[in-house]
């Protein structure tokens, strides 16, 4: 009896490029018949379960949804203050309080010491202009009574000077009289004498020239003699 003909293949179904991959088939492909029967129908069983679970904790969720909107409508001020809390989590909120809070006390101090410190300056440098100052009008008083003292010092000097003046204008005058009476003696005994008499008259004029110059120079200074 003539077995039947099998059908000769196609060239797309020998060609295994041709033929879609599928990860299944190769796990099958690598499984022996019965591994991929046990896990075909453990998989099977598997489902049911899962599906039972994913509920349990889907209506959990929904119940602990509905149960934080019970809590938020009935008390706002704890929902406000646990979303302050998760806020105040976060870094760029929490970054920006720092700044606007304690960030603003500590620029506030520091803009305080530094005040402080400068009023300390500031302070210093008062108390040394004020010993300055107080020094310099000493100085200046000290000064004012030493020239007062000095003005009627060179007043009395001033006063000696014509004083002096007038004794040498008294012993010119003598020395004149002297001279006179000596060229009427002969000799040389009187030559000598008269020599004398006309040294000390040049010494006398020499002096009257030099105190009258000082008495011009205490004028110039505004003083009267």
């Amino acid at each position: 009896m003539a077995s039947p003909t099998s059908p000769a293949p196609s060239s797309e179904d020998s060609n295994p490029s041709n033929s879609p991959f599928r990860f299944s088939d190769l796990v099958l492909a690598r499984s022996p018949p019965e591994s991929r029967n046990w896990s075909i129908q453990k998989l099977k069983e598997l489902i049911p379960q899962l599906r039972s679970e994913y509920q349990v904790y889907e209506d959990a969720f929904v119940e602990k949804v509905k149960d934080g909107l019970l809590i938020a409508s009935d008390k706002p001020e704890l929902v406000i203050g646990v979303g302050a809390a998760a806020v105040l989590l976060l870094r760029g909120p929490r970054k920006f309080l720092f700044r606007q809070t304690l960030g603003r006390l500590q620029n506030e101090e520091a803009r305080f010491v530094k005040a402080e410190k400068g009023l300390q300056e500031l302070s210093e440098s008062v108390g040394k202009l004020n010993a300055d100052t107080n020094k310099l009008i000493k100085s200046s008083n000290a000064g004012e009574e030493e020239m007062l003292r000095g003005g009627t010092k060179i007043k009395n000097t001033g006063k000696e000077i014509q004083r002096l003046l007038k004794s040498i204008y008294k012993i010119e005058s003598e020395a004149i009289d002297i001279m006179d009476g000596l060229r009427t003696l002969p000799g040389r005994s009187a030559l000598r004498l008269r020599a004398e008499v006309a040294s000390m008259a040049s010494e006398l004029k020499e002096k009257r020239i030099e105190l009258n110059k000082k008495i011009m120079d205490i004028a110039e200074l505004g003083f009267k003699v």
